[in-house]
C-alpha cells in the first residue's frame, strides 16, 4: 500500500521532504547540547494519578486529547523514540505480535512520537503500524508524563566507545550511513521511551519509564494492567 505522503503530490512531497531536513538538523543540534531533562523537578505522575490530558494532532488527520482514547476502553499508550530509531523498529515488530492480545483484553493502543503528522504517517506506513500516531513534536505530553531523556550510557550502550565519548566523526558517519539507509537521524537524540496504562477514568495503572532505549517491557505486565483496570473500575 502506498503512503499517503506519495499521493500528496508536489506541494506535500515538499513539506514533507522540508520537516525531514529540520528534523535532522534538529537532532544535530541536540546531539551537541547533550541531554536536558534527565532529573524531574517535581514529582512525576505515577499509579493512582489522574492522567495527563494533553490535546496533539493525530497522524491521520485533526487533533484530539488523549483522554478520547481511554474514555471507553483502558489504554496503552506508549511514548515513542524519535523515528530513525533502531529501538522504535524493534518497538514496532514486537507490537505486531503484542496486538492481538491487546485487542483480546479490551485495550486501546496509541502511540506519542515526536514527528509532524506527515513523517508519522510515512513512518507507520513503513513499518506497519496501524494503531493512532499522536505527534508532539514540542514534547508537551512527553514532560507532562514525565518521560526523561537519557545518557549516552542508557542509548548508545551497545555502540563502539567513539559514540559514548561523542567523538564528532563517528557520530556524522552514522548520520550519513542512515540517511543513506533512508533511516535518517531525527528529532531528539535523548529522549527515552515510556509505556503506560490508564483506566477509563483517566487513572494511571502502569507507569513503566525504559531506563535505557530497548528496555522493552513485558507484555504480560501491560495485559495484567488492563485487566486489572477492568476489575477495579468494573
Amino acid at each position: 500500500m502506498q503512503s499517503q505522503v506519495a499521493f500528496a503530490g508536489g506541494e506535500m512531497s515538499q513539506s514533507f521532504d522540508h520537516q525531514v531536513a529540520a528534523a535532522e538538523t534538529d537532532f544535530r543540534a541536540k546531539l551537541d547540547e547533550g541531554p536536558k531533562r534527565l532529573r524531574w523537578s517535581t514529582v512525576p505522575v505515577q499509579i493512582g494519578d489522574k492522567a495527563p490530558n494533553i490535546e496533539l494532532d493525530v497522524a491521520s488527520g485533526g487533533r484530539t486529547s488523549i483522554a478520547t482514547f481511554w474514555a471507553e476502553r483502558p489504554l496503552v499508550i506508549m511514548f515513542w523514540r524519535h523515528f530513525g530509531c533502531g529501538c522504535g523498529m524493534d518497538r514496532a515488530q514486537r507490537l505486531s505480535t503484542e496486538r492481538p492480545a491487546y485487542a483480546e483484553v479490551g485495550a486501546n493502543v496509541v502511540i506519542v512520537g515526536q514527528g509532524e503528522p506527515a513523517r508519522a504517517v510515512e513512518y507507520a506506513r513503513k513499518y506497519e503500524i496501524v494503531e493512532p500516531i499522536l505527534c508532539d513534536p514540542t514534547y508537551s505530553a512527553y514532560e507532562a508524563y514525565g518521560v526523561l531523556e537519557g545518557t549516552r550510557a542508557q542509548l548508545v550502550f551497545d555502540a563502539p566507545d567513539e559514540y559514548l565519548r561523542g567523538e564528532e566523526s563517528a557520530w556524522l558517519g552514522l548520520i550519513e550511513s542512515r540517511r543513506g539507509a533512508g533511516r535518517p537521524l531525527v528529532d531528539n537524540p535523548w529522549q527515552l521511551p515510556a509505556e503506560f496504562v490508564i483506566d477509563t477514568t483517566g487513572v494511571i495503572r502502569l507507569a513503566y519509564r525504559y531506563q535505557y532505549c530497548d528496555d522493552f517491557p513485558d507484555h504480560r505486565v501491560l495485559l495484567s494492567a488492563v485487566k486489572e483496570a477492568q476489575w477495579v473500575v468494573g
